[in-house]
């Protein structure tokens, strides 16, 4: 019976630890961009029975897991995106926001035990060292047999990963050929930006998958590219986008809006109003421009997209915004984790926060997004159902609040993609697999293909292929005969674009894919 009552109170008495140990010990730095640990000069009754616990308690328990229990109830009680991070998993979360990590730059995927190099990152370590797409790795220095074992994903990365400038020695397969290859590893650059090309006689698209440390850095440089070949007006497609640094999106904002306008700003119980303005002459001030957002576009994709269209300056095009108006801050604590605490919120120029409520709670608050398509409001528009307070931007259009940002432009969900059966194909990685075997296996053929819209041309798969990837699914257990035409058209479709990332990465795909896309081809229409 204690046992049980054990079970039902500790949890609780560590939540209120959590209170004394982090909302207390840690306070705000200059412009809440940083964080610094203080010790309390005495003990509090909480610190006290934690220590007690500790010291008394019957059974033996673990700290890490009681520190993870206790901060996982505390924060779910304040905001859906205040979250723990334990020290084992902060390595990985940070490299997310840097844009970078170390090793050796490869994609690689598992094939029957084997691991099959799929992608060499160009100029990386991998390439310099004369890697190639199809090679198959067999050992890792020299003694640890990677080939025919029963090993997972993460555990080849931690292999492969490593500091920079160590050494990795590789014996791989090519053909029929063993071979030893020492590679020295390197930063490997996580790009924020997925393509930037011209899509349509001078209009550039430039797809931006997050905002990372380098996000404004790779911004710039491909702005650049497309004005250089003749870009006169821009789609700038922020669709999936979830976010990450506020400080990227107000320096791209920055880029387009004139004067000293206000981008955005912030203010919460314990951290004063804080503005951020645009501060000098931008790349792309007076150019037509087209922002693209959907249902999974948010936080600081909607700070850059509500501020384009509080001042009027850009069309948006797509479905509305995922509704996240909280930002984070992350503090470090002694133990080696982190918290990211909501200490604030983000305003829109006009005073507009889109966050969407989260007042019933975090479950009800995290199936709020699949309602949209159980309601059918994906299919048929949002545009009627304003959500929060109106706003009025200097053009006289009326904007609102709360709930994420409504576009200009509504374009209904596609709902090709979400057929049960065919899902499979994607979340197994099927489609991706096919592709590069029948890449592989026609290596001559895609290889005089020089660009992806020479691929678009020159590679229309039909009959052949589909009886392929018909024999290629059935294998893993998804089977594909019996499905509508317009299916197999799409996912005909699908290996085309599949194929274009395969060799050219995502810059071949999104130009490949984006000529069957309806909301890109919206705002190319809308160019016009």
């Amino acid at each position: 019976m204690g046992s049980k009552k054990m079970q039902v109170w500790l949890p609780m008495v560590f939540a209120l630890v959590m209170i004394a140990g982090m909302v207390i010990g840690y306070q705000l730095k200059e412009k809440t961009s940083g964080n610094r640990f203080f010790n309390l000069t005495g003990h509090s009754s909480l610190q006290e029975l934690l220590e007690l616990v500790k010291g008394k308690y019957v059974d033996k328990l673990a700290s890490d897991s009681i520190n993870q229990l206790a901060a996982n109830e505390l924060l779910s009680h304040l905001d859906p995106h205040s979250v723990y991070i334990p020290s084992s998993h902060l390595k990985e979360v940070n490299e997310q926001l840097m844009g970078n990590f170390q090793g050796i730059g490869v994609e690689f995927q598992i094939f029957n035990d084997t691991v099959n190099v799929m992608n060499v990152i160009k100029d990386g370590p991998s390439e310099k060292a004369g890697l190639q797409v199809g090679d198959k790795f067999i050992k890792v220095d020299d003694s640890i047999v990677i080939a025919g074992k029963n090993i997972n994903a993460d555990k080849i990365r931690q292999l492969l990963r490593g500091e920079q400038n160590t050494k990795v020695n590789l014996q791989l397969k090519r053909g029929d050929q063993l071979k030893n290859v020492t590679i020295i590893r390197g930063v490997i650059p996580v790009a924020s930006v997925d393509a930037a090309y011209i899509i349509a006689p001078g209009t550039g698209y430039l797809r931006i998958n997050k905002f990372a440390d380098r996000t404004y850095e790779e911004f710039m440089q491909n702005m650049e590219k497309l004005q250089k070949l003749g870009m006169k007006q821009l789609i700038l497609d922020l669709r999936g986008n979830g976010g990450g640094l506020m400080k990227e999106a107000v320096d791209i904002a920055d880029e387009f809006l004139s004067g000293d306008k206000l981008i955005v700003y912030t203010e919460g119980e314990h951290a004063p109003r804080l503005e951020y303005h645009a501060k000098r002459d931008g790349i792309f001030e007076n150019g037509k421009l087209e922002v693209l957002i959907d249902e999974t576009s948010a936080s600081a994709s909607e700070v850059l997209a509500g501020a384009l269209q509080d001042w009027d300056r850009a069309t948006i095009i797509g479905r509305r915004s995922f509704g996240k108006g909280l930002v984070q801050q992350q503090f470090q604590l002694s133990d080696g984790s982190a918290v990211r605490l909501t200490i604030a919120r983000y305003y829109s120029p006009l005073g507009r926060n889109i966050q969407k409520p989260y007042t019933k709670g975090k479950e009800e608050y995290e199936e709020e997004l699949s309602e949209r398509f159980h309601n059918g409001e994906v299919l048929k528009g949002d545009t009627a159902k304003p959500k929060g307070k109106a706003f009025k931007t200097p053009a006289g259009r009326i904007v609102y609040g709360g709930g994420g940002i409504t576009p200009d432009i509504f374009v209904p969900f596609d709902t090709t993609h979400m057929e049960p059966g065919l899902l499979k194909l994607y979340y197994k990685n099927t489609l991706g697999n096919f592709v590069y075997h029948y890449y592989m296996e026609n290596p001559e053929f895609f290889k005089k293909m020089a660009s992806p819209g020479d691929l678009a041309n020159k590679f229309t798969p039909g009959d052949k292929e589909w009886k392929s990837l018909v024999s290629f699914a059935k294998k893993d257990s998804v089977e594909l005969t019996g499905i509508t035409a317009k299916d197999k058209m799409m996912l005909l479709q699908r290996v085309q674009s599949f194929m274009a990332r395969q060799i050219w990465r995502t810059e071949g795909y999104f130009e490949v894919s984006n000529k069957s896309d309806s909301t890109v081809q919206r705002a190319i229409e809308q160019m016009k």
